[in-house]
């Protein structure tokens, strides 16, 4: 489901035990984040229970505190996510599918975050999980609802230096992100009905294959993506085409009423 502004005026918005004004967006299905410019000011944003990949596109609402997003389908936060939200303090996002340390990255520029969740996503697995997120992020006070400790703050600072003077450990994590399974870009090449979709990405691409797109459909979706105006459009093309479905205007019917 799109997050539209007629989702956003008809979804409840109250004062939540902490009298701070809250959008209750929860299990509504929600695909991207957009149009939450409708929202107007709100202090804590609930979108528990969605479908979202990509963590971003956030309008500037510098009196937004809290955000809650556990279980959905987050792989990216956006880079640039903390000029958008610059007083967030509480953060969660435990049952989502980050994968890499580096992959938390964006979230060292939150200079007010003091509270995150990030249980049961699968970065929590990774050595020296908990310590990296310290050192990234030094204004975390409550990491998965266990508070961080002095001990904890100075073995991260021994393991992984300082922001300016990192030690190898440290440029060796920040090195690896997630290399990320590009659906769409796949998709894409491999969408003429040659078979030739590559084993990591078989159960998303066998659907499209078996639709033997023309060179033209083929040539459309490849203008599609790389025309894409946001990562909320390519996280919006990556289900339809994951799903077997061919987006709007990409068909060749499509394209002979256009």
């Amino acid at each position: 489901m799109r997050l539209t502004a007629d989702l956003i005026n008809g979804s409840l918005s109250y004062l939540n035990p902490l009298k701070e004004r809250e959008l209750d967006l929860r299990g509504n299905r929600i695909v991207a984040i957009e149009n939450l410019g409708a929202a107007g000011p709100q202090d804590a944003i609930e979108l528990t229970d969605n479908d979202i990949q990509v963590l971003g596109n956030f309008p500037l609402t510098p009196r937004l505190r809290t955000l809650l997003l556990a279980r959905n389908r987050i792989t990216t936060i956006q880079p640039g996510l903390a000029d958008a939200l610059p007083n967030l303090c509480n953060l969660a996002l435990a049952s989502n599918q980050l994968a890499e340390l580096a992959d938390l990255d964006p979230l060292a520029r939150f200079s007010r975050l003091t509270h995150l969740v990030l249980l049961d996503n699968p970065v929590t697995k990774r050595e020296r999980y908990r310590y990296w997120v310290i050192w990234r992020c030094p204004t975390v006070r409550f990491l998965d609802f266990q508070k961080v400790k002095d001990a904890e703050r100075s073995k991260a600072e021994e393991l992984f230096g300082s922001h300016t003077l990192p030690t190898e450990l440290a440029k060796k994590i920040m090195s690896v992100q997630s290399k990320r399974l590009d659906v769409v870009s796949s998709l894409a090449r491999s969408g003429s009905g040659d078979g030739r979709a590559s084993a990591s990405s078989a159960p998303a691409t066998s659907r499209l294959s078996r639709m033997k797109l023309s060179d033209g459909e083929r040539k459309r979706l490849q203008e599609r993506i790389r025309t894409a105006s946001s990562l909320d459009e390519i996280a919006r093309l990556e289900k339809e085409l994951a799903e077997g479905r061919l987006p709007t205007g990409i068909a060749a019917g499509d394209a002979m009423e256009e």
